[in-house]
């Protein structure tokens, strides 16, 4: 197996930025010295994105949204999700932000159960930062019985309880009427079992 060598970079230039993203241009010189020019994407703040993977229980369903997206000019059907300061030392406050965005998007609150380390999303394109969280949410609960979301004026978000088993099926016919279904709540949830 050949070893990869790691290129090195020449110059970055900033073409456009905007109130949240930049673009940026960044030459690297290749392995025999070719000149390599690459664009990406790049967050203009220290922040992380994540997604929830919240799961009601006893039902056993999880809590999917629908929600339009200016960049795919579509609804798309996706986790929870929402962008967290990185500079949060204290995890407590961290994970509040993420429980404030689980209920503010679909009125439901919960319990961290679980988180990925973090991951990298489109590392291609963007230098972003993803942390994926697993939250119980108990059905039972006096909170949970009449859930309200708290929505921004520029979103549209509609909740979808769904049992596991009927995932795939649901992407499918989503995607059937011209819905856009997130690659990571198809891999996440239903996608390596059955492609």
């Amino acid at each position: 197996m050949r070893s990869i060598g790691r290129m090195k970079k020449i110059s970055e230039e900033i073409l456009y930025k905007g109130k949240w993203l930049s673009l940026k241009k960044t030459v690297y010189a290749g392995r025999d010295n070719e000149r390599i020019e690459w664009e990406s994407v790049e967050r203009n703040n220290h922040s992380c994105s994540f997604g929830i993977i919240a799961r009601l229980i006893p039902s056993n369903r999880y809590i999917l949204i629908k929600q339009f997206r200016q960049a795919i000019d579509n609804h798309v059907i996706a986790l929870p999700a929402g962008i967290v300061d990185t500079g949060m030392a204290d995890r407590s406050l961290r994970d509040a932000c993420i429980l404030q965005e689980l209920k503010e998007e679909t009125g439901y609150t919960g319990t961290i159960t679980g988180e990925s380390p973090v991951l990298k999303l489109n590392p291609a394109i963007m230098d972003n930062d993803f942390l994926m969280v697993s939250v119980e949410i108990d059905e039972n609960s006096p909170e949970n019985s009449n859930p309200a979301q708290r929505l921004e004026p520029a979103e549209e978000i509609e909740i979808i309880l769904i049992e596991q088993e009927r995932l795939r099926d649901f992407f499918l016919e989503q995607t059937r009427i011209g819905v856009s279904v997130s690659a990571g709540v198809w891999f996440l949830i239903d996608g390596f079992k059955q492609i």
